[in-house]
Protein backbone atom coordinates (compact mmCIF):
# COMPACT_ATOMS: atom_id res chain seq x y z
CA UNK A 1 0.00 0.00 0.00
CA UNK A 2 1.34 3.31 -0.85
CA UNK A 3 1.51 5.48 2.39
CA UNK A 4 2.87 8.68 0.77
CA UNK A 5 -0.56 10.68 -0.21
CA UNK A 6 -1.70 9.64 3.26
CA UNK A 7 1.75 11.29 4.89
CA UNK A 8 1.40 13.95 2.72
CA UNK A 9 -2.47 14.79 4.20
CA UNK A 10 -0.95 13.90 8.07
CA UNK A 11 1.73 16.83 7.63
CA UNK A 12 -0.11 19.31 5.96
CA UNK A 13 -2.89 19.10 8.74
CA UNK A 14 -0.27 18.86 11.50
CA UNK A 15 2.21 21.73 9.46
CA UNK A 16 -1.37 24.24 9.09
CA UNK A 17 -2.58 23.56 12.98
CA UNK A 18 1.43 24.05 14.68
CA UNK A 19 1.02 27.86 14.20
CA UNK A 20 -1.21 31.05 13.86
CA UNK A 21 -0.26 33.71 11.27
CA UNK A 22 -0.76 37.06 12.39
CA UNK A 23 -4.14 38.18 11.12
CA UNK A 24 -2.52 41.93 10.41
CA UNK A 25 0.41 40.45 8.24
CA UNK A 26 -2.27 38.28 6.22
CA UNK A 27 -4.51 41.11 5.79
CA UNK A 28 -1.81 43.91 4.86
CA UNK A 29 -0.55 41.02 2.01
CA UNK A 30 -4.09 40.74 0.92
CA UNK A 31 -4.41 44.55 0.33
CA UNK A 32 -0.98 44.74 -1.30
CA UNK A 33 -1.74 41.56 -4.05
CA UNK A 34 -5.16 42.70 -4.76
CA UNK A 35 -6.34 45.34 -2.35
CA UNK A 36 -8.94 46.81 -5.22
CA UNK A 37 -10.19 44.01 -7.10
CA UNK A 38 -13.91 43.08 -7.10
CA UNK A 39 -15.15 39.82 -4.88
CA UNK A 40 -11.92 40.84 -2.17
CA UNK A 41 -9.63 39.33 -5.09
CA UNK A 42 -11.61 35.89 -5.41
CA UNK A 43 -11.18 36.05 -9.59
CA UNK A 44 -7.86 38.11 -9.18
CA UNK A 45 -5.41 36.97 -11.86
CA UNK A 46 -1.46 38.06 -11.98
CA UNK A 47 1.72 37.36 -13.31
CA UNK A 48 0.22 36.32 -16.74
CA UNK A 49 -1.74 33.73 -15.45
CA UNK A 50 1.22 32.76 -13.10
CA UNK A 51 -0.97 33.67 -9.81
CA UNK A 52 -4.37 33.35 -8.64
CA UNK A 53 -7.01 34.47 -5.61
CA UNK A 54 -6.49 37.07 -3.10
CA UNK A 55 -3.04 36.62 -1.91
CA UNK A 56 -1.76 35.62 -5.83
CA UNK A 57 -0.53 32.22 -4.73
CA UNK A 58 1.51 30.42 -7.76
CA UNK A 59 1.42 27.15 -8.58
CA UNK A 60 4.66 25.93 -7.43
CA UNK A 61 3.97 27.62 -4.17
CA UNK A 62 0.98 25.57 -3.70
CA UNK A 63 2.82 22.73 -4.16
CA UNK A 64 5.35 23.86 -1.73
CA UNK A 65 2.42 24.56 1.20
CA UNK A 66 1.32 20.17 0.62
CA UNK A 67 -2.05 21.18 1.35
CA UNK A 68 -4.13 19.30 -0.15
CA UNK A 69 -6.86 20.23 -2.67
CA UNK A 70 -6.43 21.68 -5.96
CA UNK A 71 -4.51 25.12 -6.92
CA UNK A 72 -7.74 26.31 -7.62
CA UNK A 73 -8.73 26.64 -4.26
CA UNK A 74 -6.09 29.31 -4.15
CA UNK A 75 -8.80 31.89 -5.16
CA UNK A 76 -10.79 31.02 -1.76
CA UNK A 77 -9.22 33.20 1.21
CA UNK A 78 -9.43 31.16 4.12
CA UNK A 79 -7.83 27.87 1.87
CA UNK A 80 -5.21 30.21 0.79
CA UNK A 81 -4.47 31.40 4.25
CA UNK A 82 -4.27 27.84 5.14
CA UNK A 83 -1.86 27.18 2.43
CA UNK A 84 0.14 30.30 3.85
CA UNK A 85 0.91 29.62 7.22
CA UNK A 86 1.91 25.67 5.70
CA UNK A 87 4.20 27.45 3.68
CA UNK A 88 5.60 29.50 6.28
CA UNK A 89 6.06 26.56 8.78
CA UNK A 90 7.64 24.62 6.53
CA UNK A 91 9.89 27.87 5.03
CA UNK A 92 10.55 29.91 8.25
CA UNK A 93 8.92 28.42 10.91
CA UNK A 94 11.28 30.48 13.41
CA UNK A 95 10.12 33.67 11.82
CA UNK A 96 6.49 32.38 12.46
CA UNK A 97 7.37 31.52 15.88
CA UNK A 98 8.55 34.92 16.48
CA UNK A 99 6.38 37.10 14.63
CA UNK A 100 8.80 38.31 12.72
CA UNK A 101 6.72 39.74 9.74
CA UNK A 102 9.15 41.62 7.39
CA UNK A 103 10.74 37.47 7.18
CA UNK A 104 6.69 36.41 6.34
CA UNK A 105 5.96 38.86 3.66
CA UNK A 106 9.32 38.67 1.96
CA UNK A 107 8.99 34.46 1.75
CA UNK A 108 5.96 34.92 0.43
CA UNK A 109 6.61 37.63 -1.97
CA UNK A 110 10.04 35.75 -2.98
CA UNK A 111 10.12 31.94 -2.38
CA UNK A 112 12.18 30.52 0.51
CA UNK A 113 15.18 32.38 0.52
CA UNK A 114 12.90 35.71 -0.43
CA UNK A 115 13.98 37.41 2.47
CA UNK A 116 17.67 37.60 1.87
CA UNK A 117 16.56 38.87 -1.88
CA UNK A 118 16.98 42.98 -1.87
CA UNK A 119 13.78 42.42 -4.71
CA UNK A 120 11.51 41.97 -2.04
CA UNK A 121 12.67 44.97 0.09
CA UNK A 122 10.05 47.21 -2.24
CA UNK A 123 6.76 44.50 -1.67
CA UNK A 124 8.06 44.70 2.41
CA UNK A 125 7.88 48.74 2.24
CA UNK A 126 4.36 48.15 0.81
CA UNK A 127 3.19 45.65 3.79
CA UNK A 128 5.00 47.73 6.32
CA UNK A 129 3.27 50.77 5.52
CA UNK A 130 -0.23 48.97 5.75
CA UNK A 131 0.59 47.74 8.83
CA UNK A 132 1.99 50.78 10.59
CA UNK A 133 -1.46 52.25 9.69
Amino acid sequence: MNTAPLAAIVLAIVATSAYAAPRELLDAIRQVETGGEKNGGRDAIGDNGKSIGPYQIGRAYWLDSRVPGEWSDCCDAAYAERVILAYWTRYCPAALRANDMETLARIHNGGPTGHRKQATMVYWRKVKALLDR
